[in-house]
């Protein structure tokens, strides 16, 4: 049999040390953590945590241009497309358009409604354990600290 064994160097080119503090490699593996936790809370209701943010942000709007929707998601207009597929194939979301056919308005069908409404429960006692973990200052902190670094990436 034979085992391939590569020495580690002593000049590499990051140390664990380093990348163990990389707000990057960090923020990722805690959106992972905390992405699985609110899908699984949501998991009754047929949603993933993205598909109930969306139709919670449309559900709050009566209609929405699709440009408006990806700034206040965060998400590039493709992304969004890709995202808002699934939705308005179960009939959750609805097209419209406005005078200048060139805006694409989303809007939520009365089954999207309905699955919001649902969905509401759920979200809500996910997000009552990430408060029972963090307390309300901790999660008040937190969502300043990341509203801070979405503002500073956008720069």
């Amino acid at each position: 049999m034979y085992v391939y064994m590569h020495a580690m160097r002593n000049d590499a080119p990051i140390l664990l040390s380093e990348l163990s503090q990389c707000a990057n490699a960090n923020l990722r593996r805690t959106m992972r953590a905390v992405g699985r936790h609110y899908d699984q809370a949501l998991k009754p209701s047929g949603l993933k945590a993205t598909q109930f943010t969306l139709l919670a942000v449309l559900a709050n709007k009566p209609e929405m241009p699709v440009t408006q929707l990806a700034e206040v998601m965060g998400m590039d207009r493709t992304t969004l497309t890709r995202n808002l597929g699934p939705l308005q194939r179960s009939g959750w979301i609805e097209n419209g358009r406005e005078e200048d056919e060139r805006v694409r308005l989303i809007s939520l069908s009365e089954a999207g409604f309905e699955k919001v409404e649902q969905a509401v429960p759920m979200w809500r006692a996910a997000q009552a354990r990430v408060v029972d973990a963090l307390g309300v200052p901790g999660v008040a902190e937190l969502n300043e600290v990341l509203a801070a670094l979405s503002l500073s990436a956008e720069q």
